[in-house]
């Protein structure tokens, strides 16, 4: 069916002034001059040693601005980040200015999510592919934003509704049978089911794109580019092969698992884990890290030790569970 999630913790921020193009892609890796009317994309913010400061979605909006979704654990650091970069474009006559939303923000999410939430729009859903955002009225509360995506693997929305009227939106969906509310650790096993990086665990300041697999969220422009923070040092690791690599790795039955937050190298293999989690989808024990780039290959079998004891693990390709994600014919 579908659940509902308050992700209101995170940082909402738009960004507007001519020059917020030139604004954002001075920060982040992503070619976000090529974005359409409406489309949003997944980005990193990196620094000068290419490490990656945080994780976020940049939407070129129907209307006159750029609309950020940051983490929320980096909320201080990242507005930090863009205000003083502002404040450089400023002095320099840029055109650039920041507003902070106190929006809420709540994710509707899974597969009768479509049909539970085009009862309250006038807009067709249909219509609306992955990674695609409007301004709308949703159940009689104007003013929100509806953009196709969320971190689950499924399909879904999240909306970015007047803080104000935040409980109401969420009671009325909440009158559809489908709809059953979730908290975040519903929301971490299945991001992880769907091979989905969380900042602070399987990415940080010390891994690069390169090390991370995330080299796709660099546009090609970009690239040849080399214009954003860290890029000598990303893209010397790209043409040299970077030493160590993701991985996915699982063990069928409830022969180990590996917490969240379990971060210290592994004795038994030349890695780390990373984020581990049963899986409620595959009945079997999952988790993600990384290893040298040697041992990477899928069906490669590994000893993980969990709490002073050794068990098997199989690296497999991600995600673990196929995406599901909406894209309109």
């Amino acid at each position: 069916h579908c659940s509902l999630f308050d992700v209101t913790h995170m940082l909402q921020t738009r960004v507007y002034g001519r020059d917020r193009v030139r604004f954002m892609e001075s920060l982040v890796v992503g070619d976000i001059a090529e974005l359409k009317p409406g489309q949003g994309t997944l980005t990193l913010l990196t620094n000068e040693k290419g490490g990656i400061t945080d994780d976020l979605i940049v939407t070129n909006t129907l209307e006159d601005h750029l609309y950020v979704v940051s983490n929320a654990g980096c909320a201080d650091k990242d507005l930090a980040i863009f205000r003083g970069r502002a404040q450089e474009l400023q002095a320099s006559g840029s055109d650039v200015h920041l507003e902070v939303s106190d929006n809420a923000l709540l994710a509707l999410q899974g597969p009768s999510m479509a049909r539970v939430l085009q009862a309250g729009l006038s807009d067709d859903l249909a219509k609306l592919s992955f990674m695609n955002s409007i301004t709308t009225t949703v159940f009689g509360v104007p003013g929100c934003r509806v953009t196709r995506c969320g971190y689950t693997g499924e399909d879904g929305v999240e909306i970015s509704v007047p803080a104000g009227r935040a409980v109401e939106l969420a009671e009325r969906l909440l009158d559809a049978p489908d709809v059953w509310l979730a908290g975040l650790a519903a929301r971490d096993s299945l991001r992880l089911e769907a091979g989905l990086c969380l900042y602070g665990n399987d990415i940080d300041e010390t891994i690069t794109p390169a090390e991370a697999g995330l080299m796709w969220t660099l546009g090609k422009r970009r690239r040849a580019a080399m214009d954003f923070p860290g890029a000598a040092v990303i893209m010397a690791q790209v043409k040299e092969k970077p030493s160590r690599k993701p991985m996915s790795c699982g063990h069928g039955g409830g022969g180990w698992y590996c917490q969240p937050l379990l971060t210290s190298p592994c004795p038994y293999i030349p890695g780390t884990v990373t984020s581990g989690s049963p899986s409620p989808s595959l009945g079997k024990n999952i988790a993600m890290g990384y290893v040298e780039t040697a041992h990477s290959r899928a069906g490669t079998e590994l000893t993980v030790e969990v709490r002073k004891k050794q068990h098997p693990a199989l690296i497999t390709k991600m995600p673990f569970v196929p995406t599901q994600y909406y894209m309109a014919k």
